[in-house]
């Protein structure tokens, strides 16, 4: 598994996502883990970018910390559902992108990519609205060439590929679902590439597995939350990401 041979990489960013800082401190009610201080931790170990999923429940993240996160001398990108409500508050804090997600209240996280095929005409004026404000919206899809055409014709800029059934097959040990799974990210990266968008990638990755993803040249932005933070109750969030960070470079074709 490695990158296409024609395509020349330019830089890979870390998108680090701290929705489970917010996840500890919201376990018991008060204010400490501060999900902001880890951002900060985040951007002086090497994060190009802060990631923060603001839920319609708040399980984690909450209306305070999107406020504060505009401060951060990085691009903060919201995560949201694409509902009113959403849309209102990400007019009022102007984050540098939004990232529309599937959102489900019985969900413990994102479950799959966002249906922006039978969900046009939901999704359209939505995105306009963004787009008009200055919001940079991306669409967290499963990769797929159809989609990627959906998402031109919406006229997002920026597709996040979700990464989840390929990292489930890595977790598995399963080399031949592994090997699909895969080829369907890249086929699906280097399409998205060819018609315009800009291809992210993101959830589930780990330092066992980001690597092939890593190196698929048409990719521009990993974003990674939950394996960051696991990592960092053993090693500290700067190491974790600085270990990340490293992985990602190393993979990069040159």
């Amino acid at each position: 598994m490695s990158a296409s041979p024609s395509t020349s990489p330019k830089p890979l960013r870390l998108g680090v996502n701290i929705d489970h800082v917010a996840t500890v401190r919201n376990a018991r009610g008060g204010a400490y883990p501060d999900p902001v201080r880890a951002a900060r931790e985040a951007v002086a170990a090497g994060a190009d970018g802060i990631t923060a999923h603001l839920r319609e429940d708040r399980r984690h993240i909450r209306d305070a910390d999107i406020t504060a996160l505009r401060d951060l001398p990085v691009p903060l990108n919201l995560e949201m559902a694409a509902t009113d409500e959403m849309v209102a508050i990400a007019l009022a804090n102007r984050p540098h992108a939004a990232c529309l997600v599937p959102e489900k209240r019985e969900e413990r996280t994102t479950e799959g990519g966002l249906d922006i095929i039978g969900g046009r005409a939901h999704l359209a004026p939505r995105i306009a609205t963004l787009g008009q404000a200055g919001i940079r919206v991306s669409l967290f899809v499963e990769p797929d060439e159809a989609v990627m055409e959906a998402a031109l014709a919406l006229g997002a800029p920026v597709v996040e590929l979700h990464t989840g059934s390929y990292c489930e097959a890595h977790i598995a040990g399963d080399e031949a679902r592994l090997r699909m799974e895969f080829e369907r990210i890249a086929r699906a990266a280097r399409y998205g590439m060819t018609l315009g968008l800009e291809v992210h990638a993101g959830h589930g990755l780990t330092l066992d597995s980001v690597g092939p993803v890593a190196g698929l040249a048409e990719l521009r932005e990993l974003n990674i939350g939950h394996a960051l933070i696991a990592e960092a109750i053993f090693v500290g969030l700067q190491r974790a990401v600085r270990d990340m960070r490293a992985a990602m470079d190393r993979a990069r074709p040159h």
